[in-house]
């Protein structure tokens, strides 16, 4: 029992015409302003995540991410 699947004739890919790939780092600018928004909106949980993530792409390599804890 073998299914095929055929795309729809005229049917355009979803992103034919845009840029595809790695997207440029953010900017230290960018950053502190999602910071900033994310502790005037007093969203803890998304400001503590952002800065897990940011955290995340600046260790160094063979540093251990797995001790980090968030208070509460």
């Amino acid at each position: 029992m073998e299914q095929s699947v055929v795309a729809g004739a005229g049917q355009e890919p979803w992103n034919k015409g845009k840029l595809v790939g790695q997207k440029a780092p953010l900017k230290l600018k960018e950053i502190w302003a999602i910071r900033i928004r994310l502790q005037i909106s007093s969203n803890r949980r998304d400001l503590a995540r952002f800065n897990l993530a940011i955290d995340s792409k600046l260790l160094r390599p063979g540093e251990d991410s797995s001790a980090r804890r968030v208070a509460r």
